[in-house]
């Protein structure tokens, strides 16, 4: 169990912890000097009779107002708290901040210690216990005990030890099995002979000596191996959630490691500049939080300037976050941090003069676009679920263009999976038949309004069907619908059953006359009235057939009357690519297209306007583009 002080300037944090452990948790010289802590500081007390909880951390944090960005360093990732209050001074101003900020950080789980009693009588004692319990009104500490205590004399240190034991004993273990690791670094230093060390709460998971860990965030991405761990004081093979952590890294500089930062799992590294919390707004708070507010954002052991936007109230529908009120919000960071859902922010004001909010982390990936839509207020409701499981289910219910396992999982925090060939994309019931359903009707109108024409190639199709549901999920769906004979796919192209037609026998005699005429005129192509004169069949019937096997795919009528044979149109695609690969800006225009084939500069306009009529480019202006993702005319060999 770690145990984290809290109290204003003073009022006796150090000498409580160093009268319960023996340890003296201000270790620098200027802390020797001036008699206050201002950095964190540790000790560790052993639980008697109880291996399953060999020690209880302490994390004992500076009072001084300006260091309250150090106390929530602390603070963050504790299990227990001690709020102090001296009995001769009673509640002073970092006294309200620090609840405020235990209360947001969601900790329930604590006691006051009304410290220096032998300092004042009975009455003063009394006159403190009544505004410490007036201060906890309404807030989740509002249950807590309350001991009196006196550091030098020992008064009421085996009552609180009896408590901090009994706390111990009580808090469950942390099973992490399927988290990944993650340490927030609060402390980076060098040792002789050890080289660079950084400690932290261990927030989830577990590591053990040997194992790649990752910085996050890291511009470089920076990997290190664990060398060596020292948890809760005492040298280990492994450190699991819940533990005071020292990690010995070999592979990285201590100039590379910086408080605010995590150590996390490799692969397991989530780096955000936008995310999606859950926000309360503390009780005292003057006035309502609005959009647009600059803030100070702790998360971890980090502190990052961001800017809030009230997305949508939970208690009451608003455009801005009332007092004691909670709702949904996106923070805009100024700089990356490492962030998962759960974890717990506390936000301060501008001028880091007072803590004013404090929430959890609900999707690290927040978008930047249609963040207020009842879809993403859907999503953010099944965010907000308890469990893992129910947090999967309902995401995938209001996930319109489907879910990411992966994805998904990386904003939990759990660790890598090895799977994979594991599918990583799900669509849920409801979205699948409204895909099944967009594809068909899009056929439908898409052959009612070329019926020449075989249907359009597949990328073609998601852009008019889906075009938003990622790749993957689409190859799965049409795969579906083919495999239940709802659409055929027929090379690049996908049209209803119905669409292809069955060929006469009028037909498949035209067919083997006109292949050898249409073979010999290549890129030019042949009319309608010319393949009739040189086969001596009508020209009715001569049109007929031919727009008969271009609906079926064996021939491409680039415009009306004008037919070219497959290997033909395949060779001039292969034009239009390398045409567009070897442009600068990668446009196609028809000059440049007409000298790649040789063709008049009409026939090479009618091409390019076929072209963009089946998808292979689109039009910009007087310019043609390849579309990136279409796969007309590539050999299988090639996709």
């Amino acid at each position: 169990m770690i145990v984290g002080t809290a109290g204003h300037i003073d009022h006796g944090k150090t000498t409580l912890v160093r009268a319960l452990t023996g340890v003296d948790t201000d270790r620098l010289p200027q802390e020797k000097a001036r008699g206050i802590s201002i950095e964190l500081g540790y000790a560790f007390l052993d639980v008697p009779g109880d291996e399953a909880v060999p020690r209880i951390g302490f994390i004992d944090v500076p009072g001084h107002e300006r260091l309250v960005h150090t106390m929530l360093a602390g603070a963050t990732g504790i299990d227990f708290a001690l709020l102090l209050v001296a009995a001769d001074d009673g509640v002073m101003p970092q006294t309200r901040e620090h609840l405020a900020v235990l209360s947001l950080l969601g900790l329930s789980r604590a006691a006051v210690v009304i410290t220096k009693c032998d300092r004042v009588d009975a009455a003063r004692l009394v006159q403190v216990r009544g505004e410490v319990a007036a201060l906890l009104v309404g807030t989740p500490l509002a249950a807590a005990p309350v001991l009196a205590v006196a550091a030098p004399t020992g008064e009421g240190l085996l009552a609180l030890r009896e408590l901090l034991f009994a706390a111990a004993r009580a808090t469950p273990p942390r099973d992490g099995a399927s988290d990944a690791f993650r340490l927030a670094i609060d402390r980076a230093f060098t040792l002789d002979g050890v080289g660079t060390v950084v400690t932290g709460t261990v927030h989830a998971g577990r590591v053990q000596v040997g194992d790649e860990l990752a910085l996050c965030p890291s511009p470089t991405g920076r990997h290190a191996r664990v060398r060596s761990l020292h948890t809760q004081n005492q040298a280990a093979m492994q450190a699991h959630a819940g533990q005071r952590c020292a990690v010995a890294l070999a592979g990285v500089d201590k100039h590379e490691v910086a408080r605010g930062q995590w150590l996390v799992s490799a692969g397991a590294g989530v780096a955000t500049d936008r995310l999606d919390a859950l926000l309360t707004l503390w009780h005292g708070e003057p006035r309502p939080l609005r959009s647009g507010t600059p803030v100070h954002v702790h998360l971890g052991a980090s502190d990052t300037m961001g800017t809030v936007a009230v997305l949508a109230g939970v208690d009451a529908a608003a455009d801005a976050l009332a007092p004691g009120c909670r709702a949904f919000v996106q923070i805009v960071l100024q700089a990356p941090i490492g962030a998962w859902h759960g974890d717990r922010i506390v936000l301060r004001d501008n001028s880091a003069t007072r803590t004013i909010a404090g929430g959890s982390v609900l999707d690290p990936f927040a978008p930047v676009r249609y963040r207020r839509t009842p879809q993403r207020l859907a999503e953010l409701a099944a965010w907000s679920l308890p469990t893992a499981a129910q947090r999967f289910d309902a995401l995938l219910d209001a996930a319109p263009h489907g879910l990411s396992r992966h994805r998904w999982a990386s904003a939990e925090g759990l660790a890598p999976q090895a799977e994979a060939d594991a599918p990583d994309w799900a669509l849920g019931r409801t979205q699948r038949a409204a895909v099944h359903a967009a594809v068909i009707d899009t056929l439908r109108s898409f052959h009612a309004r070329d019926p020449e024409v075989p249907g359009p190639d597949a990328a073609r199709l998601r852009r008019l069907a889906a075009p938003r549901l990622p790749l993957p999920l689409w190859s799965a769906v049409l795969a579906e619908l083919q495999a239940d004979g709802a659409v055929t796919v027929r090379g690049a192209f996908v049209h209803l059953p119905e669409h292809a037609l069955r060929l006469s026998a009028a037909d498949e005699r035209i067919a083997q006359k006109v292949a050898p005429l249409l073979a010999a005129a290549g890129f030019d192509g042949s009319w309608v009235r010319d393949l009739a004169r040189d086969t001596r069949e009508g020209e009715l019937l001569m049109r007929t057939t031919l727009a008969r096997l271009a609906q079926r795919g064996e021939l491409h009528q680039v415009a009306k009357d004008l037919y070219c044979a497959p290997a033909a149109m395949a060779q001039l695609a292969a034009h239009v690519r390398s045409v567009a690969a070897a442009a600068p800006d990668g446009a196609v225009t028809a000059a440049h297209f007409r000298d790649a084939t040789a063709l008049g500069r009409k026939r090479a306009i009618q091409i390019l306007e076929y072209f963009d009529r089946i998808g292979l480019l689109r039009r910009v202006g007087d310019e043609h583009r390849l579309r990136s993702d279409t796969e007309l005319f590539r050999s299988p060999a090639m996709r």
